[in-house]
């Protein structure tokens, strides 16, 4: 992580940008000798830096000293930092060219005396630390090691999912036999087991198995999982619960305590038969469990909890019926999993090289998949004898922490990482144990952070995606979320995975949440002059914390997750006391409310930061002085519903590259000036607004979008049925947006009009599409016709296709030519009353657009489809393609249909197809009745599909 810091600086002293503010000030202040003294002593403490990380794990001396040149070094990036921005400052201000002659005073002026006479004596002192830290290196046993000039490149990995731990099946049937037996002599109707078993011996990964067991499923009315972990915050843990049994928000405005949520959480699984996860439990204390374990008795007999623990004494204390000890895999189950994954590519003659040596590494695992995991993901990209050799042989096994914490697999995989990967890594300790973590949002942390830096003018989350996978691949990185197409958007680090990124930090990245933050404050105070980065959870809603109590002047990343009102004070002490942070998350849980419905202005004092996420909050505006945070790369605005509009200054943001708006967050306009943020990669949300209304002048037009051609990723359009004129859609030049993958076009849902119609329908006929789109979603479109011929050759590459309340379409666009489609969804096409062989794109037996030389070919409609998904049309009800001689479908995997009250029937063609594995059926009363297992009439045509899904129920 110390590498990564000190080349930071170093591209920092050597850049154009820092070149040009030391010229702007060295008529006043000579700091070029100082710079160039920094860069000298730089150069020669980065050229040790590889040997000393090295050896720092066996060498107290040197991990003290290598904590010194980094605190050193982040010291050095904020004043560059300071200096660069107030340069960037004045650019944004601008100096007419007439009044060049005198620019030198104006630039004075705009730097300000004190601020160029603190930042000469911050070189200073910083340069003569830095001596000093230099002269220290020569008392240590390290040498200068030559790094290759060449980048490294991770490797691109068709799928960063590992194989699962083999083996088990004991476990597995033992536990999926306790949850489904009933027992009418059973003391209490709810049945509480327990797993138990040391840390990464597979207890999670047993219980998600029994969870997602069809068996299990149709045998409980209501599933829920619940991570625990450490602390046991109650209220969270009941939340959690609350949301997974379908409580909806807007059921617990008034709920303002953990009595109330019980309650709540009481009346919902009140006779009825539950399955309720709690994974990781730690605590002891019988009075945090009493509450919830009273609560959770009112469930009917045959309910089951499911506890996953390291410890016997937590499943005393829980009243479990049951313990399960889960121990460690026999020598054939690790060597099963080492083996699919460390011989991955190697050629037979590989294998028998390494294969003995392999065998001596994996009982060095001792039986724990995470170790079996972590270092056959390594000797995956190891092909020699001598490199596996080195592993078998190396020191790390032999340093006793390491050992008793189950670190050695783990340290020997990340030395083993590029540098520039390492502090990419250890920054995921700041998360709490079990979070939900974003890919997209820990690569731009890490952006940030300025942990990415591009060379060759390459992407920087380009760069950023390749570290995700790398540290994907060597098993950081687990439990993959994934959005429909298969690609991770999401995952999550194990337990002890986590564990070992916060021994890699010390004392610099810490997650706790109120009560232990105050317990740090009076144990160990001078820790906290230490802290870098912080997740500080306020739990429930009595909990309060003073920020300016905090001693962490130098915190870099401060992630906020609170359960109760957050006043304006408070948020003040923040911007006050933190004035060097790069990350700011601000998440409120649905429940917070700033005072006045206000974030104080004091924001602006906050010039460094680089990440800026505001969730939950019940703000109804955002200062002016937002757009004075000048570095700011990422503005993530989320869920916040009262939030009408954004400042009006936003141009002024140039180094923004995303602006995210998300989750009911329902902007009136985008701000006129936001078309000269041009270096934007992500703009998730373009508003068209009214430019007629009272904010007429302040509006921002459709065509801002037409140079803003670095737009990668998600494009959602909203409110595009209300351009004044619909030529506006004709200059936005989308087509030009090579790296815009996925679109959303949001019309309407008010008024259905003849106009409103016409109008729709004009805007799809002139409005060009990106050429490399993958997913295109429409939404309200009031148009009767949904055939778009001008759109068609920019479908190619189209896999994921949406409609949803296309109200008054009367018949399907040929969609079955989409040569890449992969996910299909339509909901409330109301209009609809039959689907045909129109649907396909035949015609006169070919498909729509296929010459007729082509006619011999084998005819095939939706080639690639794999997913159909169906669902409230209110008039349809025929499904019926009369040609049988082409192919339909051959790929399906689900088709989901539901709220189609009409549909008497689906088509043979679909239903006989050999890839069809889940069928659901969902309120639609003819279907259900002509389906029913074994007495349905068309029961036979389905009763082969593997899972089968009749109303509420699986088959």
């Amino acid at each position: 992580m110390v590498d990564a810091v000190v080349s930071v600086v170093l591209d920092q002293l050597i850049s154009s940008a820092f070149e040009e503010a030391i010229e702007r000030v060295r008529r006043v202040t000579d700091v070029k000798a100082e710079v160039d003294k920094l860069t000298s002593n730089l150069r020669a403490i980065k050229a040790v830096l590889s040997d000393a990380q090295q050896k720092q794990v066996k060498e107290k001396g040197i991990s003290y000293w290598l904590y010194q040149l980094k605190e050193a070094s982040c010291d050095m990036e904020d004043v560059f930092d300071e200096w660069t921005t107030a340069s960037r400052r004045l650019q944004i201000k601008g100096i007419p060219q007439e009044k060049k002659v005198c620019s030198y005073f104006l630039v004075l002026s705009c730097f300000g005396f004190k601020l160029r006479h603190d930042i000469a004596q911050k070189m200073k002192e910083i340069n003569e630390n830095l001596e000093v830290i230099s002269k220290q290196k020569d008392r240590f046993n390290i040498h200068v090691t030559r790094s290759s000039e060449e980048s490294v490149r991770t490797q691109s990995i068709a799928s960063i999912n590992l194989p699962d731990v083999r083996g088990r099946v004991e476990e597995k049937d033992t536990l999926k036999r306790k949850l489904l037996f009933e027992s009418s002599e059973q003391q209490n109707a709810v049945q509480i087991i327990s797993l138990v078993g040391m840390g990464g011996i597979g207890k999670t990964t047993l219980a998600q198995f029994v969870y997602n067991d069809n068996d299990v499923i149709n045998n409980f009315e209501k599933r829920m999982w619940v991570c625990v972990s450490d602390p046991f915050d109650e209220y969270g843990i009941a939340k959690t619960i609350i949301a997974a049994l379908g409580v909806s928000d807007r059921d617990l405005e008034n709920v303002k305590s953990l009595s109330l949520l019980l309650d709540k959480i009481k009346e919902s699984i009140t006779e009825k038969k539950f399955f309720l996860v709690l994974d990781d439990v730690w605590t002891e204390d019988e009075r945090k469990w009493e509450p919830f374990h009273t609560c959770l008795m009112k469930g009917s007999r045959g309910s089951k909890i499911l506890v996953t623990t390291r410890k016997e004494t937590v499943s005393t204390m829980m009243s479990c019926a049951d313990m399960i000890t889960v121990r460690g895999m026999s020598t054939e189950e690790c060597w099963s999993l080492f083996e699919s994954i460390a011989f991955f590519g190697k050629s037979s003659s590989e294998i028998g090289q390494l294969e003995a040596i392999g065998k001596s590494i994996v009982d060095k695992c001792k039986g724990l998949p995470l170790a079996v995991k972590t270092i056959g993901s390594l000797l995956r990209y190891k092909r020699t004898r001598e490199q596996w050799q080195n592993i078998l042989e190396s020191d790390v096994w032999q340093i006793r922490e390491l050992e008793e914490k189950l670190f050695a697999p783990l340290q020997l995989s990340y030395d083993d990482l590029p540098s520039e990967i390492k502090p990419c890594f250890s920054y995921c300790a700041v998360f709490s144990k079990d979070h939900s973590i974003k890919k997209e949002e820990l690569i731009n942390l890490w952006m940030a952070q300025g942990y990415i830096r591009s060379k060759s003018n390459e992407e920087l989350e380009m760069i950023g995606e390749e570290y995700f996978n790398y540290l994907a691949s060597r098993s950081f990185f687990q439990e993959f979320e994934k959005d429909d197409m298969g690609v991770a958007i999401g995952c999550k680090m194990h337990d002890i995975t986590h564990d070992f990124a916060v021994y890699l930090t010390e004392n610099e990245c810490y997650s706790t949440d109120v009560n232990g933050i105050i317990k740090s404050l009076s144990s160990t105070p001078a820790s906290q002059k230490k802290l870098r980065h912080l997740m500080l959870m306020l739990g429930h809603i009595n909990a309060s914390f003073s920020f300016a109590k905090l001693n962490a002047k130098k915190l870099r990343s401060l992630f906020i997750h609170s359960n109760h009102w957050v006043s304006s004070r408070e948020l003040q002490d923040v911007f006050k006391q933190f004035t060097c942070l790069r990350a700011l998350r601000i998440c409120g849980e649905n429940v917070w409310e700033i005072g006045n419905s206000k974030i104080p202005k004091a924001m602006k004092n906050l010039i460094h930061l680089r990440f800026l996420k505001l969730s939950w909050l019940r703000i109804k505006e955002l200062p002016e002085t937002c757009c004075e945070l000048i570095n700011l790369e990422t503005f993530e605005i989320n869920r916040c519903t009262r939030l009408k509009r954004l400042p009006q200054r936003m141009e002024k943001l140039i180094n923004l590259r995303h602006l995210i708006i998300m989750n009911h967050v329902y902007l009136e306009y985008m701000p006129r000036g936001i078309e000269r943020l041009t270096g934007l990669r992500t703009l998730s949300e373009f508003v068209v607004g009214c430019t007629s209304g009272k904010h007429a002048s302040k509006v921002c037009k459709l065509e801002a979008l037409k140079d803003m051609n670095h737009l990668r990723g998600l494009l959602k359009i909203r409110m595009l049925g209300d351009l004044a004129k619909v030529d506006e859609a004709k200059h936005v030049d989308l087509k030009e947006k090579k790296n815009l993958d996925r679109l959303e076009l949001w019309f309407d849902n008010v008024g259905m009009t003849e106009k409103n119609e016409e109008n729709d329908e004009a805007i799809t006929k002139v409005l060009q599409l990106p050429p490399n789109l993958e997913y295109l979603g429409i939404l309200h479109y009031r148009g009767r016709s949904l055939i778009f011929p001008n759109w068609i050759e920019s479908f190619n590459k189209l896999k994921k296709l949406l409609f949803i309340d296309c109200k008054k379409c009367e018949s399907m666009p040929p969609l079955g030519q989409l040569p890449s489609l992969e996910v299909l969804t339509i909901w409330y096409m109301e209009s609809v009353e039959r689907v045909g062989d129109e649907f396909l794109g035949i015609e006169n037996g070919r498909l729509h657009g296929m010459s007729s030389s082509s006619s011999s070919s084998v005819v095939t409609a939706f080639p690639k489809l794999k997913h159909l998904t169906i669902k409230g049309w209110k008039k349809w009800d025929e499904w019926y393609f009369a040609k049988e001689d082409i192919t339909i479908m051959p790929q399906l995997n689900s088709l989901d249909i539901s709220l189609c009250n009409n549909l008497k029937s689906l088509p043979d063609q679909i239903l006989q197809s050999k890839t069809l594995e889940n069928l659901t059926i969902e309120k639609c009363p003819i279907l259900e009745e002509r389906f029913k297992k074994d007495t349905g009439e068309e029961w036979p045509k389905i009763s082969r599909i593997p899972s089968v899904r009749i109303g509420h129920w699986y088959v």
